[in-house]
């Protein structure tokens, strides 16, 4: 990547740390050509560097959580079924005339182990963007995931779901396909499959959008993705009429993974490399492949009743507080 797109992608909370480094290229550039010796400088400055990433990550407001799983760099669900799957063949259509590039989905191995792999799937610039609808399904994307996932069911194969939409799409055609029926249909028939469920946000988990592939015996979510009832612009246009307010509605929303963890709507986090997952995908991808197959080799113990019987009760548990008086 050239040095001036990896400028425009930059976030604001990283444009200290880039300025760091570029002042260590710069330093270690007019060394080599005046033969100097900085090595002393260039270490210290590198140390620096290492220490003031820490403190930027290690420190995210949930905003900045939301900026880093919208990056534009940030693997999607083809980057990691690519990158973890042994063999991949995709499917298309929800056999209704229609084939949503909002959802791509089909059959793979993983560890040798066959499976059902599909996902939300955003483009990597505009124009990829515009054809795949930004991420957001239609109601015929959904049907497609179930198809899928009824064929995964049928023939013993565990399904791979990943999440990373902004939200389903809202637009009145997608109402008109019926959008709330095709993600509740989801939501009731997702309960009775027979075979393992993983669901792991990868980027940017949004509303009922999310949902309707994220029923699941397990849910992993990266450390700097975030899940939400509402992407929190939304939600501050609603509740204070000013989108702007969105930072606001981040910290009530509790977005993020360390958030809904304590909240127990999630199973298990999975760290990101230092930076994000776009710095280093090859070893996010290691990561939720090493989760993926630690995870099936426990749903594999119990028998299809369990699962089934588990799944519906870790549903129903969320959101049960008590009240002390």
């Amino acid at each position: 990547m050239a040095v001036s797109d990896r400028k425009l992608q930059l976030l604001d909370f990283e444009k200290p740390l880039a300025e760091l480094e570029d002042r260590i290229e710069q330093i270690r550039s007019l060394s080599e050509q005046n033969g100097v010796d900085v090595t002393d400088q260039i270490t210290q400055l590198e140390g620096r560097a290492e220490q003031l990433r820490q403190e930027i990550f290690s420190s995210l407001t949930p905003m900045q959580e939301l900026q880093l799983a919208r990056h534009p760099r940030r693997p999607s669900t083809l980057d990691y079924i690519h990158a973890i799957s042994d063999e991949w063949m995709e499917l298309h259509g929800d056999r209704r005339g229609y084939d949503d590039p909002a959802i791509v989905g089909g059959v793979g191995r993983i560890g040798g182990q066959p499976v059902l792999m599909l996902g939300h799937q955003k483009g990597r610039d505009t124009k990829d963007n515009v054809a795949r609808n930004f991420g957001m399904p239609f109601p015929s994307g959904y049907r497609k995931a179930m198809r899928l996932m009824d064929h995964a069911d049928r023939f013993g194969l565990p399904i791979i779901s990943f999440i990373d939409t902004p939200a389903a799409w809202a637009g009145l055609e997608a109402e008109q396909f019926g959008q709330g029926e095709a993600i509740a249909l989801n939501l009731r028939e997702m309960f009775r499959l027979d075979v393992p469920i993983i669901c792991t946000v990868i980027g940017e988990g949004g509303s009922g959008g999310a949902l309707g592939i994220g029923v699941g015996d397990r849910l992993l979510m990266f450390e700097h993705a975030i899940y939400s009832v509402a992407p929190p612009e939304a939600c501050a246009a609603i509740l204070w009429r000013d989108a702007q307010e969105g930072p606001q509605a981040a910290e009530a929303l509790k977005i993020t993974a360390t958030d809904l963890k304590d909240l127990g709507i999630i199973d298990q986090i999975l760290t990101e490399p230092l930076g994000g997952a776009h710095s280093a995908p090859t070893q996010a991808a290691e990561t939720i492949k090493q989760a993926i197959l630690s995870n099936l080799e426990e749903l594999w113990r119990l028998s299809p009743q369990e699962r089934r019987q588990q799944r519906y009760h870790k549903f129903r548990n969320m959101g049960i507080f008590s009240q002390l008086s």
